[in-house]
């Protein structure tokens, strides 16, 4: 089957970013950073999307316990109850120098929150890495970083990948189970494609799937770093993929149409939701945050 990338929703984003499909619901969450939205889809031709408004900017989300989401807000990290659209504050983050917000982030196979910040209107490097314990304390992992991005484990959970989109790299580290990393190398550069790394997710197989905004292509790398594919797909500026579906073999792109930093298109498909079938390869089921909040 070749794949058949399409645009299933007929509304746009601002910032579509995060998405990440809840087997629980069989139903995919994605967010409006800009728009201030979080957005679910049952995935179905004429299924509804349902919206709930956050108080901030939110960069990512992660599933949580039934009925809710963990938010990464500007500063610091909240927690929103699907019943009643109520966000519960979780944590705060302290920025080393604004304009700063919290940008991309994933659960690790231990159900905690890996995110990091990054800076806006400007390229220094002070922004970070952050990890949100289940206990709700948060633990600084990284440093010296501008944009954050790329952030997701390895099938078995010991390899965690992250990028800054301004180094044009992803980096790999060890991850051990009580969270240390070590042994930082090099994965992948993504640069020769024609763009630094965005947002990215890993399958079954262990490859790992990165959107590459300014190339309009989401490019698949094998576990040693090999680039294996580059998909087309029909938007300006793809931003974060993920796997769903019934199957887990949907790939569903998000992309933007204003990120409010550089990037802007008056493209007609700019901030449209992409969905890609075909692609005979299946992605892992997300880990909800294990926090008890």
């Amino acid at each position: 089957m070749t794949p058949t990338p399409r645009l299933p929703l007929p509304a746009r984003d601002l910032l579509g970013e995060s998405p990440v499909w809840d087997t629980r619901e069989a139903a995919l969450y994605w967010v409006d950073t800009r728009g201030r939205r979080v957005q679910r889809w049952d995935g179905q031709p004429d299924g509804a999307v349902r919206h709930w408004a956050t108080p901030q900017d939110v960069g990512s989300i992660a599933l949580a316990r039934p009925g809710h989401l963990l938010l990464a807000l500007a500063d610091g990290f909240a927690m929103l109850d699907l019943g009643s659209g109520a966000v519960i504050p979780v944590a705060e983050v302290r920025h080393a120098r604004p304009p700063m917000r919290l940008n991309d982030g994933r659960t690790d196979r231990e159900g905690r929150f890996v995110c990091g910040s990054m800076v806006l209107h400007r390229r220094d490097a002070d922004g970070a890495l952050y990890r949100l314990e289940t206990d709700g304390r948060v633990t600084r992992l990284l440093s010296g970083v501008a944009v954050s991005n790329a952030t997701c484990f390895s099938p078995d959970g010991r390899t965690m990948y992250f990028a800054d989109s301004l180094a044009g790299v992803i980096r790999a580290w060890h991850y051990a189970q009580d969270g240390t990393l070590s042994g930082e190398r090099v994965f992948a550069d993504t640069r020769p494609e024609g763009s630094g790394p965005d947002g990215a997710t890993v399958d079954a197989n262990g490859c790992l799937w990165v959107a590459l905004v300014l190339a309009q292509r989401v490019a698949c790398y094998a576990p040693d770093g090999r680039l294996l594919r580059l998909l087309d797909v029909p938007v300006p500026y793809p931003t974060c993929p993920c796997f769903g579906g019934a199957e887990l073999d949907t790939l569903y792109v998000t992309s933007l149409r204003d990120s409010g930093n550089v990037l802007r298109s008056d493209d007609p498909a700019a901030g449209a939701l992409v969905e890609v079938r075909g692609l005979s390869v299946r992605g892992l089921a997300e880990v909800p945050y294990g926090g008890v909040l």
